[in-house]
């Protein structure tokens, strides 16, 4: 592969990806968008260096970077486009940020070769390098300025060999003066695709301070804003968003296009659907991009979420990757897919959780599964963006209150032909997965409900695979570990979704009080803030001095839920009931390990709260008998429930059907 000889840009070009500095001096964030000296303004040299010194590669000797040679300082109003080199350093942006995803542009878009556009004085090297899927790196072309004033060059670089996936990335080096990168750009051939334009829509519930801040970063980004038609605040809670002290300027910044609607609760699908709904209606947008109102977006995935839909080969939803809010130098989720089998949500192969580029040899050149191109089957509503002309074609979200919406969604646009991209360098910082207990509180009804629906409308398999048989252990193990009250939710989805489809959109308003007050009546739902809530723990001592433990292999997994349940059967230890046996870190709260107790008191995922888990015989029995009459009877009418929800998916998902859901919903003011 041979790059074209460098010109000076003349040719009209689009730009698919700026070159961009974090936010503010989040020196957390710094290694996702640079690798060496990050110099923004005459006066802040001498202080950068000092501050992020030993950070990076091309950390500057003490002073260095304050020579006063000439090129030394950028323009004072630079924003975060701007990098100082400093004498004989080097910096890379072989990041997450900066990086150009080539394998992703060559499978889903018209675009065939990426054009590098940089613009630099001082005596500068742009060196330009190119990965394999594999993760093999290999130097392409190099670009060599000597100037006192800004030169701009360009070079254009084949997509060809990206078949399976690789990047495209440049580092920049100073010679004998400091090197100034004043800007750069990722580009394609303008060509005759028009740039589309977006409506963002945000569902809040009782988030006003995160949704204004979100609202806040928006403003302060003019070149994202001049994409944005409108700014759809579906604001469903009682903590309104209006009341937030800092919504007026929030609402200034955004230069009239921000609007909040008024809605009862019908959770995020609801919320969600609306913003596909009026973005339709209004008839401007060629896109909704959809937003969480817990979520810290880099506002540039915005640019590139639209570039990268406009070029696309056919009309495609773009999704973007979540960082850890709390350690937000780590990708949580890279691409998500659905295991049909089992008709589970989980990472894509090839993919790892939880990987931290801020850790040594963690950076985009020495991870190799982060250069092969990952396919997924749909991504979060955290940040995703969807053309219009999908929602024409396939309606709006499934009415599922929380959970599986956006899996379901991206499910059913793949059926129809359109395809979900998760795309690197399109992200928000998101709070992660392991600090939630939404597997086990009220959620969980929703989690089972809608994960069977989506199955009975998508799963290739007879009776969902092995999705019944799952779903049926995983209710005795909630039972087996005193959560009664996450089963009963069990149960509860299992009835709704015999029920027919008809009950999705009659229950979206009214559900969520229904299971509150089931909840209510269980001691497994009542949490408090501390363990001196309770009495005191007075358990015996463990068997020969051995404390409990999870079961470890089949053999042992099999026979502590027989002894476990027989344990269930028999009477409670009334010493147990007054006070619990023991305290169990949320890390250990196994089935296994609860399973061996009369009661106990078990902490929450996010370290807030405590609750005494406490034994009930009779509750076990019950919950174990419905459990597996109604498994039972879905075993049997699974074909036909098929058949019924498949019929009504259309009409489910139809603006139609959910506008008389809006209405019905009313003011979250009532």
């Amino acid at each position: 592969m041979t790059p074209s000889p460098e010109h000076d840009g003349g040719d009209a070009l689009r730009t698919l990806q700026r070159v961009v500095l974090p936010v503010g001096r989040d020196l957390d964030v710094l290694a996702l968008y640079i690798e060496g000296q990050m110099v923004r303004g005459a006066e802040a040299l001498a202080e950068e260096a000092a501050v992020e010194a030993g950070l990076a590669d091309a950390s500057a000797e003490p002073g260095a970077a304050g020579t006063g040679e000439p090129g030394a300082a950028p323009a004072e109003n630079a924003g975060r486009r701007t990098v100082v080199v400093p004498v004989g350093r080097r910096v890379s942006f072989a990041t997450y940020f900066n990086a150009f995803p080539a394998g992703y542009w060559r499978r889903w878009t018209h675009v065939d070769a990426a054009i590098l556009r940089v613009r630099v004085r001082g005596q500068a090297t742009v060196i330009v390098y190119r990965s394999s899927a594999k993760g093999h790196v290999h130097r392409v072309a190099s670009i060599k300025v000597d100037s006192e004033t800004a030169e701009e060059r360009t070079l254009t670089l084949p997509l060809q060999p990206f078949v399976d996936g690789g990047w495209y990335w440049f580092d920049l080096a100073a010679g004998e003066r400091t090197a100034v990168l004043e800007r750069a750009e990722w580009c394609a051939a303008a060509g005759h695709v028009r740039p589309g334009t977006a409506s963002i829509g945000i569902t809040t519930y009782n988030r006003a301070a995160f949704c204004v801040d979100q609202l806040v970063a928006l403003g302060e980004a003019p070149e994202v804003l001049a994409a944005i038609d409108e700014v759809l605040v579906v604001d469903q809670g009682t903590d309104r968003i209006e009341d937030h002290p800092g919504f007026a300027a929030a609402r200034d910044a955004l230069g009239g296009r921000l609007r909040v609607i008024d809605q009862g609760n019908l959770g995020g699908s609801g919320g969600f659907a609306r913003s596909m709904d009026e973005t339709v209606r209004a008839g401007r947008s060629d896109y909704v991009l959809l937003l969480d109102d817990d979520v810290v977006t880099e506002s540039e995935g915005i640019l590139r979420a639209i570039a990268f839909a406009d070029h696309a080969k056919t009309s495609t939803i773009v999704g973007g990757h979540m960082f850890n809010l709390y350690v937000r130098s780590q990708l949580h989720a890279f691409g998500e897919t659905i295991e049909r089998y089992r008709w589970w949500w989980g990472p894509a192969a090839h993919t790892w959780a939880e990987h931290d580029f801020a850790e040594k040899d963690n950076g985009l050149r020495d991870t190799p599964w982060l250069h092969r191109r990952v396919d997924a089957d749909y991504n979060g509503w955290w940040m995703c963006l969807i053309p219009v002309e999908t929602i024409g074609k396939i309606g709006l979200s499934m009415p599922m209150f929380i959970k599986w919406d956006d899996a379901e969604y991206g499910v059913r646009a793949q059926a129809a032909g359109f395809p979900t991209v998760s795309l690197p360098g399109v992200a928000a910082w998101h709070v992660p997965w392991q600090d939630k207990d939404d597997g086990i509180d009220w959620q969980a009804y929703y989690h089972w409900r809608n994960r069977l629906v989506t199955a009975l409308l998508h799963s290739p398999y007879e009776r969902g695979g092995n999705l019944l048989k799952e779903c049926f252990i995983i209710s005795v193990k909630h039972a087996l570990a005193m959560r009664y009250s996450t089963a009963e939710l069990m149960m509860t989805a299992l009835e709704d979704v015999l029920s027919g489809p008809e009950h999705m959109h009659a229950g979206m308003a009214t559900k969520i009080k229904e299971i509150r007050r089931v909840r209510a009546a269980f001691a497994d739902a009542q949490a408090r803030e501390s363990v001196e809530a309770f009495p005191d723990v007075r358990g015996r001592p463990p068997r020969r001095g051995r404390n409990p433990a999870p079961p470890k292999g089949r053999s042992k997994v099999i026979m502590t839920a027989l002894t476990g349940a027989l344990k269930h059967l028999g009477p409670v230890d009334e010493q147990a009931l007054r006070n619990p046996q023991a305290a169990v870190a949320h890390l250990d709260q196994h089935w296994g390990m609860l399973s061996k107790f009369d009661s106990a008191l078990v902490s929450s995922a996010d370290g807030t709260k405590v609750t005494w888990y406490q034994r009930d015989p009779r509750k076990f029995r019950g919950l174990l008998r419905r459990s597996g009459v109604l498994h039972a009877r879905l075993t049997r009418e699974w074909d036909g429930l098929a058949v019924r929800y498949r019929a009504a998916a259309a009409d489910l998902a139809s603006p139609e059907a959910w506008r008389e859901t809006f209405e019905a919903a009313g003011s979250a003011r009532e």
